[in-house]
């Protein structure tokens, strides 16, 4: 027992960026171990040595790091997070060329940075190219990467008051409080992680598999059941037969997908292990009744467009296809809005029932409002959207009561008095980002259209937007390599967000 746990504690004082490798090098053995059920060798067999070599080399390096003490900077373990999503995406490719060969390089690394960072944009549009194992490895990839921001958000992000949590943190973006250092010893990043991982992953697993099985009785087939599963939870919208709507679950399946996806609205549904966390709970928290209504809000406004274009057409034949047409806006506007991307069955029956065309605008502005602070959910985050709300309506009421005193609410106390000019100058940055990739883009051959559609999808973390968005589906494999390379900076740009990005590019803290 005892030599357990000293083997436990010498493999937490190891590099996070060696920690997140050995973990994913032993994720491997789960596609090699599918391949042989399906008969699949090839796979199986690139895989298992992938993963056998990965596993040998963090052995080995573990047993040259033992002993080592190494004192981390403040950003450690950011740039660990960093690193896990520019470099570990080269490993993942690995077997994923061996098993598909007659793909280039570039196209099976965009695959795997888009799977990590949870955005999900296809590479491949038709289905059938890849095989079952491929398909698994590429929800499996998504599925690692929504964990690793469930993990990172309360071990790495929360204490540097970054990924939304500067709007209710006192000290600046990218510091940590020093108000209660004189207090406690301070705490080992890596020991963090390792305390966060054991008390998130039987919940994030234990979801995921409740899922599965609501999916599989529901008549889904296993493997299409539990990539879907596990894309809900991760919100990166990976389909191995090409979207729900193709999966034949019905209104009853997808209600069910609706409801995991509520997860991604406040990280409060399912852990409060972060400075978000109020007294009053859900029915407090802003997050979580502004996504709720956004959910509600939208889809009336769009049954409501389509409801005056039946008229106009006269093709309202029953209430049933009006009832069909408002689930598929309201599974729809719930899923962009958590940037998970899957469009429901009915989407396109509300298009046809009342004769006019849904503008993806309202797609990319869902997608770009995101989900909740520290949960899988990317966009700006209802946080930040709530703190310009609150400042918003302040100023209104002082030019109507120059002397009246402010009294926010409980939701409202949850803000820092400097976190509307911190969402601002957020939302300033990602403006300025996405008119730099939109840029970049156009630099290497795209039109308007498609620079716009695919920066904010990779931004956004919201990859079907490349398939709804735009007036024809845009085919990522048509892109030029250098196009691709922007757009994988842009996914981990928006994974991690501007100013975590800036906090690394500080040389004070490295400093500190």
């Amino acid at each position: 027992m005892n030599r357990k746990r000293t083997m436990r504690h010498e493999l937490s004082h190891l590099p996070l960026f060696l920690q997140l490798f050995g973990i994913c090098a032993a994720s491997m053995m789960v596609p090699a171990l599918y391949g042989v059920v399906i008969s699949d060798h090839e796979g199986a067999r690139a895989f298992f040595y992938a993963g056998l070599l990965g596993m040998i080399l963090f052995t080995m390096l573990a047993v040259v790091l033992n002993g080592r003490r190494t004192q981390q900077s403040a950003l450690g373990p950011l740039l660990a997070l960093f690193s896990a999503f520019v470099f570990l995406p080269v490993y993942f490719a690995i077997p994923f060329v061996e098993t598909l060969p007659t793909t280039r390089f570039i196209n099976a690394y965009f695959e795997m940075v888009s799977a990590l960072t949870t955005t999900g944009t296809k590479v491949f549009q038709d289905p059938g190219r890849l095989n079952d194992t491929l398909h698994l490895w590429r929800a499996q990839v998504g599925w690692l990467g929504g964990l690793l921001m469930w993990v990172s958000a309360s071990a790495i992000l929360a204490p540097l008051h970054l990924g939304g949590f500067e709007v209710t943190a006192q000290a600046e973006p990218g510091w940590r409080d020093t108000g209660e250092s004189h207090r406690m010893m301070p705490v080992d990043p890596r020991q963090k992680v390792i305390r966060t991982m054991k008390a998130l992953l039987p919940i994030y697993v234990g979801l995921t598999l409740l899922l599965w099985l609501l999916l599989l009785g529901g008549g889904d087939r296993p493997l299409t059941a539990l990539c879907h599963a596990m894309s809900v939870m991760a919100t990166s919208g990976i389909s191995p037969v090409g979207g729900v709507e193709n999966a034949d679950i019905g209104v009853t399946g997808e209600a069910v997908m609706l409801l995991f996806m509520l997860f991604a609205l406040s990280r409060l549904t399912f852990s409060k292990d972060t400075v978000t966390a109020t007294q009053g709970g859900l029915r407090t928290d802003p997050e979580f009744r502004i996504g709720l209504f956004i959910v509600f809000a939208v889809p009336l406004l769009i049954f409501l467009r389509h409801f005056l274009g039946a008229i106009d057409v006269a093709s309202m034949e029953s209430l049933s296809d009006a009832a069909y047409a408002l689930w598929g806006a309201v599974f729809t506007v719930m899923s962009f809005l958590t940037t998970t991307g899957f469009v429901s069955e009915h989407w396109v029956d509300a298009q046809n029932w009342s004769g006019l065309n849904t503008p993806g605008l309202v797609l990319m502005g869902l997608a770009l409002t995101g989900g909740g602070v520290a949960t899988t959910a990317g966009g700006v985050k209802l946080l930040r959207v709530f703190a310009l709300y609150v400042n918003g309506t302040r100023e209104m009421e002082r030019l109507v009561h120059p002397n009246s005193v402010s009294g926010a609410g409980a939701a409202g106390r949850r803000l820092q008095s400097n976190g509307a000019f911190i969402a601002w100058i957020f939302f300033m940055l990602f403006a300025i980002s996405l008119a730099a990739i939109m840029l970049l883009l156009t630099l290497t051959g795209s039109s308007f259209e498609q620079a716009l559609v695919l920066s904010v999808a990779s931004l956004s973390t919201t990859g079907p937007l490349t398939q709804y968005a735009a007036d024809v589906p845009i085919k990522v494999i048509e892109l030029t390599p250098a196009a691709k390379a922007i757009l994988c900076g842009a996914m981990v740009l928006g994974r991690l967000e501007t100013l975590a990005i800036i906090a690394l590019l500080t040389p004070d803290l490295w400093r500190s």
